[in-house]
């Protein structure tokens, strides 16, 4: 099997038609089609399943698209490597939203700007969603909110981030310092989008407690949370730090619960860790333990 059936058989799987992935990949159809019946020929296995002239990935196919995916991310790893050696190096960061927002922007331009031959892009979003790219292999690194709940990702703690309930200034909570848990049950709350390490800590402090909440809003901003609380419809929980400036809402804690997580640096199991890339995860980890010691300004 070479690096070409593994792109071939990646393509056929994401396209679902011989055809598309034939024109993707600029190749003939019939070349497509001998790639993949010789794999499963060669090994004794069904890759897909041909129903109504239109292919179902099989659960083995399913297994090998994970490892191709990993195997090509790799091998795509080592070439980047080889054309750049002598020039300019790119690494790939992802972050969670929260990450992304508040710390990652900053702290990239400082590495950026000490290590002029190293370029990096960052890809931000939902910790759900970060975690699965760092599995496919298509980010190199991240930093998320939460827990990690892959056996192909490892990842290591860098920074307790400190949690708030949020409400609006007329809410029944908002002349009180504290709560306890129990007094969020039937409470109307705003979450983040299902995947978020945000919307994650809430539902793990609530429901998987025994307390009922009412979802009435969900959003993919922490801004547009801050928006809807400040109106009156709803708490929230959110990072304190995004709450610095911010004097539209009442900040409380929970008495009977630590309002707190981790944030961590997560990669691939397999990942090849270069020099540089230890560099850069050093270097993330360095600077969070300054922020959490304050001596790191932002900005």
């Amino acid at each position: 099997m070479t690096i070409r059936d593994l792109e071939i058989f990646v393509t056929v799987a994401e396209t679902g038609r011989m055809g598309t992935a034939a024109k993707k990949l600029y190749i003939a159809q019939p070349t497509v089609s001998h790639a993949i019946s010789q794999i499963e020929e060669d090994y004794h296995v069904k890759l897909f399943e041909r129903i109504s002239r239109k292919l179902y990935i099989t659960e083995v196919g399913q297994e090998f698209l994970q490892y191709a995916r990993r195997i090509l991310a790799n091998f795509n790893d080592m070439e980047h490597y080889l054309y750049h050696a002598s020039e300019q190096l790119l690494i790939h960061v992802g972050a969670s939203m929260t990450v992304g927002s508040l710390f990652l922007a900053d702290m990239v331009s400082k590495y950026e700007e000490e290590n002029p031959k190293i370029r990096i892009r960052v890809y931000i979003d939902n910790s759900k969603d970060i975690i699965q790219k760092i599995s496919e292999g298509t980010l190199d690194v991240a930093v998320i909110e939460g827990n990690v709940h892959s056996e192909d990702v490892i990842s290591k703690e860098i920074y307790v981030d400190e949690m708030v309930l949020i409400c609006g200034k007329k809410h029944p909570f908002a002349s009180r310092k504290s709560i306890k848990l129990a007094d969020l049950a039937n409470m109307d709350c705003v979450l983040r989008e299902e995947g978020s390490g945000t919307r994650d800590f809430l539902i793990d402090l609530t429901e998987k407690r025994g307390i009922s909440i009412v979802k009435k809003w969900v959003c993919h901003d922490s801004d547009a949370i801050i928006n809807i609380v400040a109106s009156g419809q709803g708490v929230s929980i959110l990072s304190k730090s995004l709450l610095l400036h911010e004097n539209r809402v009442v900040q409380l804690s929970i008495e009977d619960f630590p309002m707190e997580r981790s944030f961590r640096v997560i990669y691939h199991k397999d990942k090849y860790i270069s020099s540089t890339l230890k560099n850069l995860m050093d270097e993330f980890e360095r600077l969070f333990r300054l922020v959490h010691l304050g001596n790191y300004e932002m900005g």
